[in-house]
């Protein structure tokens, strides 16, 4: 930051979205007999673009980077902005602008269209208040700020019974969830005095007596993100409330939600516990996670091949990923160049897995809005009256499953050969063989999509109606993946100069 611009302006990218929900709620107070769907999605598509636009900036101009005098801390140093801060939150921008875009179409008939936008909103800017939680109660707070609109989100289509019932078990599992988080955030505090990342880890370096009381609350903590990740055996909300959720919603939640859940993951756990400090709270965390990745992984693959839902599959094939992106906690070594490149590998991931598996939930939110059903055979012969949709989509699963030459293919090759290099074969062979698991139910709807014939024409007549602003971020969420491609390079250089502030 220059020395003439004021420190809080570092924050510009939350505050930015922050507004953006306000202004969304004044519009609708102000006029609302004559609110108009359109001008909710722009307000909202522009306050996403605008944060993600001065998010890359900032990254840029180095804001916050080492190499320009490291991060700024702000509010007794509740708050810090650095690298890492401005990844994650170029990921939450990204996917909140493609989903208030696709919801343009989605909810263009529903009465109450402003309070989608303003949720989604909201929530956005949690989680790019948590990217930058530097106190574990600033992490709590952000959280249910993420939290509560999530719900609400979640059963928003009130007359809809599965909606409904999504958001009630959500809400119920979620509530139990935050209330096992924020205990643990009190042992940690009872045992070490303090909720601030940096003075907990040294306290927890000199415990003595009370090591066994933070060691409780660190594996509660542990049990939190979990939850908040869909990590095995925390992962039984998410089929049911990415099912019953609105597509776009579902989209929303499985990659900006997720990205939350790690980078409070990867923060906490390596600037609050860092691993030789956390040993002496008896607390493995690097082998929890590691078991926890391997776990998840196999879990959400072989439970998505058995499905014959496309939504329920990419449900389970979201809690196969956060497996994937597990292994940038279970693979750290304590060296310090290999552990920044094994994190930054998985942030790499994030970014990619944002774009694909966000593109992959809007085009079950086109077919939704086409009235073409949500299992398998229904999508037989789809490319035929919608084949630019179906090609994203191809892009989409080919790239999810990890081959070549999609940006999935090397965002995996960069992670498992990050854990092999710090000595976790293993856990990198369990990701490899999970990947080709998976390539046999994602090709399950490529191939329903462009070799398999409807069982009537009839089926496919409504998809002659083109949802604009739906094939909008559909295409361009296909394009960002296959242009990350050739940008792969500076996007794994950044996340690892991210990742290496922390270690």
């Amino acid at each position: 930051m220059s020395e003439h611009v004021p420190l809080w302006t570092a924050l510009l990218p939350v505050l930015i979205l922050g507004v953006t929900g306000l202004a969304l709620l004044l519009v609708d107070t102000i006029r609302p007999n004559a609110r108009s769907n359109t001008t909710l999605s722009v307000v909202s598509a522009l306050g996403a673009l605008a944060s993600l636009a001065v998010t890359v900036w900032f990254v840029a101009e180095g804001t916050g980077d080492v190499s320009t005098g490291g991060a700024i801390y702000l509010f007794a140093d509740a708050i810090k902005v650095d690298t890492l801060a401005l990844f994650f939150t170029a990921i939450f921008a990204s996917v909140t602008a493609l989903v208030v875009v696709a919801a343009h179409d989605y909810f263009d008939d529903h009465d109450s269209p402003a309070a989608f936008y303003s949720l989604t909103v909201f929530a956005a800017t949690g989680m790019a208040l948590l990217a930058v939680a530097n106190s574990l109660a600033v992490v709590f707070v952000a959280l249910e700020m993420v939290s509560l609109p999530s719900y609400a989100l979640v059963a928003y289509l009130k007359k809809n019974r599965g909606s409904v019932e999504a958001g009630l078990k959500y809400f119920l599992i979620g509530a139990l969830s935050s209330a096992i988080f924020v205990f643990g955030i009190s042992l940690v505090y009872a045992a070490t005095g303090s909720l601030i990342f940096s003075d907990v880890a040294a306290e927890i370096e000199s415990l003595e007596g009370l090591a066994g009381v933070a060691g409780i609350g660190i594996a509660m903590i542990i049990g939190g993100v979990a939850f908040k990740t869909a990590s095995v055996p925390f992962h039984f909300w998410a089929p049911e409330a990415y099912e019953g959720a609105p597509a776009p919603v579902s989209a929303f939640l499985s990659s900006a939600s997720k990205a939350a859940g790690f980078v409070v993951a990867f923060r906490v756990f390596t600037e609050a516990f860092p691993i030789g400090a956390s040993l002496v709270a008896d607390v493995n965390w690097v082998l929890a996670f590691g078991v926890l990745a391997a776990v998840t992984m196999t879990v959400g693959n072989f439970a998505a091949a058995v499905q014959e839902n496309v939504k329920r599959m990419l449900a389970y094939s979201s809690i196969g990923h956060a497996g994937y992106a597990l292994i940038g906690l279970g693979a750290l070594s304590g060296s310090a160049a290999g552990d920044s490149a094994v994190m930054g590998a998985a942030m790499a991931h994030l970014l990619v897995y944002g774009f694909m598996n966000t593109g992959a939930f809007l085009f079950v939110a086109m077919a939704e809005r086409w009235g073409v059903g949500r299992t398998f055979e229904d999508y037989a012969g789809l490319a035929r009256r919608a084949p630019i949709a179906c090609t994203a989509m191809a892009v989409f699963m080919f790239s999810l499953a990890g081959l070549p030459p999609f940006a999935g293919f090397f965002s995996k090759y960069v992670l498992f050969m990050g854990a092999i290099d710090n000595g976790f074969v293993w856990l990198a062979a369990v990701g490899a063989i999970n990947s080709v698991i998976s390539l046999y139910y994602y090709s399950r709807v490529v191939k329903a999509m462009f070799l398999d014939d409807p069982e009537s024409s009839s089926t496919l007549d409504t998809v002659d109606s083109r949802p604009t602003a739906l094939y909008a971020a559909v295409v361009f969420a296909a394009v960002a993946t296959l242009l990350l491609l050739p940008g792969f390079g500076p996007v794994i250089e950044t996340a690892e100069a991210a990742a290496s502030a922390l270690f």
